[in-house]
């Protein structure tokens, strides 16, 4: 091989190229590394791809709309009905998906649970991740009876049966998004919460904190410039994965009629629906429970690829990977070498 003009051979090319691997490794940032070990995870960039168009057909749906004239919440009974009442299949007259119970548009019905879905995974992960960090920041830092406080009041939220409060604040106040989001956001901070307040626990105690504090840097600055930049790697893994939680239980209430209410498009209140037709209309039940799935599955394993990618040991994989990879194409050159040194001694004799 060749570097910087000079021709170098066996065991010197390897070194140098180790050289040149582990030069290029150290001009890397951490979200430099973590973005080349991601990208060289071809699930995870899937299921990444699998979100985007996610997203981008939930926000289209009004320009599906449009294009098929079917609003969501608009019953064709002429045309989405069969003799009988039931739903048309897929395809027939310009039903894409078919229809539902009430000769409404599947496709387009889809569509709009998927903004419900995704905005309620999104919302309440966010608002959970900011309150999560912050509180877990505090009691880290603070300790004392600030931790004492935030830690029981952090184990007391986790150990609640969620699900129970859920179904009472829809029964009491009456199904809607606002106490769904309220619901999922007020249990999901925990986790968040613990989280940080133990990596931070940790952090504080590092030299460049007390270098800080000898500097005269304030609790806030040394919180949020020095301590929460170290903390965002787990804090993304965690977000990652709360977000299919929260679609899959926003789902869940739906589907038991204590969350979003017809005529709203929902997936949950979709695949309630549709159990009474699921005999003679098996679209009806297959697309949204696909919608579902192929969501929270996408948003699962770009969550746990994240976590891998973030993974210092995960650089050792790689780099294993990358020396067998080497290994072979040093072995097919000497092999193609070898086939040339013998062929023209074959040829004489």
């Amino acid at each position: 091989m060749s570097i910087g003009g000079i021709e170098v051979e066996g065991r010197e090319a390897v070194a140098a190229e180790s050289v040149l691997d582990a030069t290029n490794v150290e001009g890397r940032t951490q979200w430099q590394l973590t973005w080349r070990r991601l990208r060289s995870d071809r699930v995870a960039m899937a299921a990444g791809i699998v979100i985007i168009i996610m997203v981008a057909l939930a926000l289209a749906a009004p320009l599906f709309v449009t294009i098929t004239h079917h609003p969501p919440n608009v019953a064709y009974p002429n045309t989405g009905e069969d003799a009988v009442g039931n739903p048309v299949g897929p395809g027939t007259a310009g039903f894409w998906l078919g229809t539902d119970g009430t000769g409404r548009d599947l496709f387009i019905r889809i569509l709009y649970g998927a903004r419900i879905s995704l905005f309620v995974g999104f919302s309440t992960t966010a608002i959970g991740t900011v309150a999560g960090v912050a509180v877990g920041l505090i009691a880290g830092y603070f300790g004392g009876v600030i931790d004492t406080i935030l830690a029981r009041f952090t184990d007391a939220v986790l150990a609640f049966p969620y699900i129970v409060l859920a179904l009472s604040l829809a029964v009491v106040l009456g199904p809607s998004l606002t106490v769904i989001i309220a619901v999922i956001t007020f249990f999901s901070w925990a986790a968040i919460a613990r989280i940080v307040r133990g990596q931070t626990l940790s952090v504080k105690e590092k030299e460049y904190i007390e270098a800080a504090r000898s500097l005269g840097a304030g609790p806030f600055r040394i919180m949020f410039l020095d301590i929460l930049p170290n903390l965002l790697a787990p804090v993304l893994v965690i977000a990652t994965l709360y977000i299919p939680t929260a679609v899959v239980f926003e789902a869940t209430l739906s589907y038991l009629g204590l969350g979003i209410q017809p005529p709203t498009a929902s997936w949950g209140n979709i695949l309630s629906d549709a159990q009474n037709f699921y005999q003679v209309a098996w679209w009806y039940v297959v697309f949204p429970a696909a919608a579902l799935l192929i969501t929270t599955l996408a948003f699962n394993l770009l969550g746990d690829g994240i976590r891998d990618a973030m993974d210092p040991r995960t650089e050792r994989v790689f780099a294993a990977g990358r020396g067998r990879k080497r290994g072979k194409r040093r072995k097919d050159a000497e092999a193609d070498v070898g086939a040339l040194d013998a062929a023209p001694s074959a040829g004489s004799s």
